[in-house]
């Protein structure tokens, strides 16, 4: 002993309170910054070359961001952010360096599917590793633009006692990247699948740590895939991207309309084209209904890719307030594409393909109807009237339903189209008979 006595120590009691009082102290304070001080600056966005990627990420991929891709699998993850890292690390014009780490899959597998796709491999670098704390100090050492880790349910860190996959682990990989993100100003790309009661394996115990969540869907036998963003702390939520799937990776889908509406199918009753709007985007819908006697005492009400409870109030507004009986009958309604829409613009779309199946008539395919129903079948205005009605005179419509509160002043291709005005759905029941 320092003091070179014998017999000196004794026992004593330590309040907790001045050991936490103390170890306060020594941790210090946090830093305040003033907000006003800081100079206002346009938001730096890598673009990734896919125009519908880049719509939903709201420019491209913001530097320090983390995001997360969810999805089924096999529906093309790996292929879609291997393309986004490809294109990224061979722009001409200052190309990103790139790290894809993976691991469910070797280096000659990666290169492989690079090998495929438009840009190739480009300057795209490699890392075969599922531990987080060496995938880090790698990424600190080189520095890259942007990180790729396929997947997240693969990566584990050592200071967890569990298993990969597991949602202690998960969590704990996601804040260390969520660290590596936001101190070293590098943009980190999560794979993580989609269980098969449709939550992000976890479940969904990522979304609130990282930056944008998106979804990338296949719900139409189709090569046609939809990507939707979750969460966006950087851009809107509302965007749509339509991407479709070929032998050299995903291509964007310039008209989206042509996926959902197909003009070459006639003479089909029941049938009625309406428009929404994903964002800034509007493209056209094809609402398809099927009317049929009921075989059991209730009727049913179905729905594919619009809301249930909205068939069910619309059905009842129609055999209420019109003439159409429906309280017999059972309406199966579907939205053609596989693509599930809320926009309250398509409520009288819906209401004429009713309508129309039950009275057996064809609505012209050169016909648009546009319009919210109200609960006393009155036709209601929708928002952004003009943007649908001169997307639909750009695609070659002829005639448009629309409500006749307030009848739009319409310039360009769009003031050639015919505009038949109904005030509630009696005069919608009077045209399609």
């Amino acid at each position: 002993m320092e003091c070179g006595a014998w017999g000196t120590l004794s026992a004593g009691i330590i309040d907790a309170r001045d050991e936490k009082k103390s170890a306060a102290k020594k941790l210090g304070v946090a830093g305040i910054i003033d907000l006003s001080s800081i100079v206002s600056s346009s938001l730096e966005r890598w673009e990734t070359g896919i125009g519908e990627i880049d719509r939903v990420l709201g420019g491209g991929i913001v530097p320090g961001s983390l995001v997360l891709l969810s999805g089924e699998p096999g529906i093309g993850k790996s292929t879609l952010v291997a393309q986004i890292a490809g294109a990224l690390s061979s722009k001409k014009d200052k190309p990103c360096q790139a790290i894809y780490v993976s691991g469910e899959e070797s280096a000659a597998q990666v290169k492989s599917r690079l090998d495929r796709l438009p840009g190739g491999a480009g300057q795209l670098k490699f890392i075969s590793e599922t531990s987080v704390e060496k995938i880090t100090a790698a990424a600190i050492l080189s520095k890259p633009n942007i990180l790729i880790i396929d997947s997240i349910q693969t990566v584990y860190s050592s200071l967890i006692p569990a298993e990969a996959g597991g949602i202690t682990q998960i969590r704990a990989a996601a804040v260390k990247f969520l660290e590596l993100a936001k101190e070293h100003d590098i943009a980190v790309m999560l794979i993580g699948h989609i269980t098969k009661d449709g939550q992000i394996a976890g479940p969904k115990s990522l979304e609130h740590i990282v930056d944008t969540v998106l979804y990338l869907e296949n719900e139409s036998n189709q090569n046609y895939c939809l990507l939707r963003a979750a969460k966006n702390r950087f851009g809107s939520v509302n965007e749509l991207g339509v991407l479709e799937m070929t032998g050299a990776g995903f291509l964007e889908v310039a008209n989206p309309s042509l996926v959902f509406v197909d003009n070459t199918v006639q003479d089909i009753s029941g049938s009625a084209i309406g428009c929404v709007l994903e964002g800034t985007r509007p493209f056209l819908v094809d609402m398809q209904a099927l009317v049929t006697k009921t075989v059991f005492g209730y009727p049913q009400r179905k729905a594919s890719g619009f809301d249930l409870n909205r068939l069910q109030v619309l059905s009842a507004v129609i055999s209420k307030r019109t003439k159409i009986n429906l309280t017999s009958q059972d309406i199966i309604l579907n939205v053609v594409g596989g693509l599930k829409i809320s926009d309250p613009a398509l409520d009288l779309a819906a209401c004429a393909a009713i309508i129309a199946s039950q009275l057996n008539k064809n609505i012209d395919r050169q016909t648009m109807v546009l319009g919210e129903v109200g609960l006393g079948a009155e036709i209601r205005n929708v928002s952004k009237l003009e943007q649908r009605l001169q997307e639909a005179a750009r695609l070659g419509f002829k005639q448009v339903i629309i409500p006749k509160s307030r009848p739009p002043k319409l310039s360009g291709l769009a003031a050639k189209l015919e505009l038949i005005l109904v005030k509630d759905l009696n005069d919608l029941v009077e045209i399609i008979k």
